[in-house]
């Protein structure tokens, strides 16, 4: 089943809580998750801590795990067991920070809205219910959709995009979030060469924002040029490494499965 285009409800910024000092990014304690009707969990037994300000991959096969892995930490599939912390707070609480980047295949794209409509609901988690975008909300769109090249495709129907702009469009979706953290599905599959480097350099421009990247792929040739270390998935179980694959940073600056 496709996903919609625009949130049914905006994020309640009452239940909003500030990161904890010093918590990674993103952690993961023994967490088992999963779509309710699947019968069994998808994850088991995943434990991993993600620094703040990295880019890390995210790397398996398909049906590995990797997407459920995502949309747990995006608080998009309840976690089963375990515990799952974004900035060192429960799901949830600090969710306006994080953004999530589904992949391309699971939205509608017949849906009948525009680019700069899609890229807007970026902006509904900080509106609270009832409050309409306003001028800064729109500039802020028009900024990301210049940064990733989309400025002239604005007034288009996202069903009009070519596969690499539609990919472009998601993430500036996320972008116009302003999240600190982002967790990006697939961003880079079966795209053209230009979107490789326009999403490649603006992940690189995040980083130095000081922002962190979590991104699947089952891609492992560039992991090594794009990515600051890779944590590696499989049949829903974080797995070692195949000999000589590309891991990155090393534990002591907490990039690691820790179970």
């Amino acid at each position: 089943m496709k996903e919609s285009i625009i949130p049914a409800l905006p994020y309640n910024p009452r239940s909003f809580a500030e990161p904890i000092p010093g918590a990674p990014a993103l952690e993961a304690l023994n967490i088992s998750a999963g779509y309710p009707s699947a019968g069994s969990p998808a994850l088991r037994g995943v434990s991993l801590r993600v620094p703040v300000g990295a880019r890390v991959a995210l790397v398996g096969p398909n049906g590995a795990g990797k997407s459920t892995l995502l949309k747990a930490a995006a608080g998009l599939l309840p976690v089963e067991g375990g515990e799952l912390r974004i900035f060192g707070q429960p799901i949830g609480i600090c969710q306006p920070r994080v953004a999530y980047l589904p992949q391309r295949s699971e939205i509608d794209w017949r849906f009948p809205i525009n680019v700069h409509r899609l890229v807007l609901t970026g902006r509904y988690v900080h509106l609270g219910w009832l409050k309409r975008p306003g001028a800064h909300d729109n500039h802020l769109v028009k900024q990301v959709l210049t940064q990733l090249g989309l400025d002239h495709l604005a007034g288009r129907q996202i069903g009009q995009l070519s596969g690499g702009q539609q990919q472009r469009a998601l993430l500036a979706r996320a972008l116009a979030q302003e999240a600190d953290l982002l967790l990006l599905d697939e961003p880079l599959n079966a795209v053209d060469a230009e979107t490789r480097t326009i999403v490649t350099d603006v992940l690189a421009e995040l980083q130095q924002q000081g922002k962190t990247a979590v991104v699947a792929t089952h891609d492992l040739g560039r992991l090594e040029t794009d990515f600051d270390g890779a944590l590696y998935i499989s049949e829903g179980r974080e797995v070692s490494p195949p000999p000589g694959a590309f891991v990155g940073l090393p534990v002591g600056q907490e990039l690691a499965w820790t179970g």
